[in-house]
């Protein structure tokens, strides 16, 4: 990722008004004595006397304008590597400087800005740039947190030898750094479920249809010519073949709690950001194994694809989903809401597929409908947090409540899990795919 900042030629009175603007104290001081000096010379008849007064008047003005023509003429250069990155990850900024004229610079300083959570801003303090010449630098960005992060505008700030004049400059040019939530790779478990993936669920040939039924494509370079439907090639007048056997992919939602009332505590390590987290780890994990997904939230919003339902597609645009899903997760915050109604009319008319819920604190009207989210022919995976364990206020009323609250769900179907604090969420993955089928699914792997 890189932008840039074009030059300009600086011409003009604002130019210069703004040049004289940059004097320092010294040159200032320059400039009044070189007055004085002429002052004198005038009042005294002292012809030597005015000299010295033009030259000290002279040397503050000259510099300002030296230092206002190579202010625009120095172009940057931002590049981003990568720009999207894991909460705790490192990236890595360029700046390249490019003096675009023939004369060379000056001392030249410059200073990135940059969000205080991802570090001090960088300073950095160029020699001379001879005509034409580029000078590099670069430094190393990082967060804790998940959001989108502005990195720009460079500012720089040129000085003359003799320190009589400093202008600074500000590019417009930014770029934004996505910090996305914190994965963890998750092995494979036999979850219930109604299909175990793309190859492996039902398939549909329609390449063994009848006639009548053929969806015939254009003829590509490396098509077998044993697949030519010659009835589409007479009709269209070019070459026609059947299209390739389409599986059809096993679906999963994946279902975010992020009522504000369901979670205590902020921060890295609270709650809220470890249900974040896992359901990034999920899709990923989805993703990687064949299925079409979508990310669904208890507001209703869903991400996933352009297709029916929003779920995502395969290859490169199972990736282009990935990237959106995550970008979203990068800036989602917590909502308004105080039930889940939304998210159950999102579901409602739901066949098939995996659900998997990530649940914060849910009174007892909260658990019934939760209860009827979970698909019909499918499998419903629900991690529920204890926000007073998340807190530090120890096990309490949860310790009965929550767990109440869990066989509710699985008495209607659910496999529920408690995610308790410091618990490896790869081994909550395991204990979800140990656990004992709901009433009406069938074994998968995810």
């Amino acid at each position: 990722m890189a932008n840039g900042t074009r030059p300009s030629d600086g011409s003009g009175r604002d130019g210069l008004r703004a040049a004289l603007s940059g004097l320092t104290t010294r040159g200032r001081s320059f400039l009044a004595a070189g007055v004085a000096a002429g002052v004198c010379a005038y009042v005294l008849g002292q012809p030597d006397l005015l000299r010295v007064g033009l030259l000290l008047a002279a040397l503050p003005l000259l510099c300002a304008v030296a230092l206002h023509r190579t202010k625009h003429r120095v172009a940057s250069t931002r590049v981003l590597s990568p720009g999207r990155v894991p909460a705790g990850a490192e990236a890595r900024v360029q700046l390249r400087m490019n003096n675009v004229s023939r004369l060379p610079t000056g001392l030249l300083m410059l200073q990135d800005r940059v969000p205080y959570v991802l570090g001090p801003r960088p300073r950095f303090v160029l020699d001379r740039v001879e005509g034409g010449g580029r000078r590099e630098v670069s430094y190393r960005v990082r967060s804790d947190l998940r959001g989108r992060y502005p990195l720009g505008p460079l500012q720089l700030r040129l000085t003359d030898p003799f320190g009589l004049v400093e202008l600074t400059r500000s590019f417009t040019a930014y770029d934004t750094l996505t910090v996305i939530p914190r994965t963890e790779p998750l092995p494979a478990v036999r979850l219930a479920g109604e299909a175990s993936g793309y190859g492996d669920g039902r398939q549909r040939s329609l390449a063994l249809a009848g006639d009548d039924d053929v969806i015939p494509r254009g003829y590509r370079h490396g098509d077998d010519l044993r697949r030519v439907h010659w009835r589409s090639t007479a009709r269209y007048g070019e070459l026609m073949v059947r299209r390739e056997e389409q599986p059809q992919r096993a679906r999963a939602t994946v279902l975010l709690d992020t009522r504000r009332i369901a979670y205590q505590g902020a921060g890295p390590d609270s709650a809220f950001e470890w249900a974040v987290s896992g359901a990034a780890s999920v899709l990923l994990h989805l993703l990687e194994r064949g299925f079409s997904v979508r990310l669904l939230t208890d507001t209703g919003d869903a991400v996933g694809g352009e297709g029916a339902g929003s779920f995502s597609a395969g290859g490169q645009e199972s990736a282009a989903a990935a990237g959106m899903m995550m970008d979203m997760l990068a800036v989602v915050g917590h909502s308004d809401g105080a039930g889940l109604s939304r998210a159950h009319d999102a579901l409602r008319g739901g066949e098939e597929g995996l659900l998997l819920a990530f649940l914060g604190d849910l009174d007892d009207a909260q658990v019934e409908l939760a209860a009827k989210l979970r698909p019909r022919t499918g499998a419903a995976v629900a991690f529920v947090l204890d926000p007073a364990a998340w807190a530090g206020e120890g096990p309490g009323r949860s310790a009965g409540a929550v767990e109440g609250r869990l066989q509710r769900l699985r008495e209607t179907g659910w496999t529920a899990v408690a995610a308790l604090p410091g618990a490896p969420f790869a081994d909550l993955w395991r204990q979800a795919g140990n656990a004992p089928a709901g009433r009406g699914t069938s074994g998968g792997w995810a």
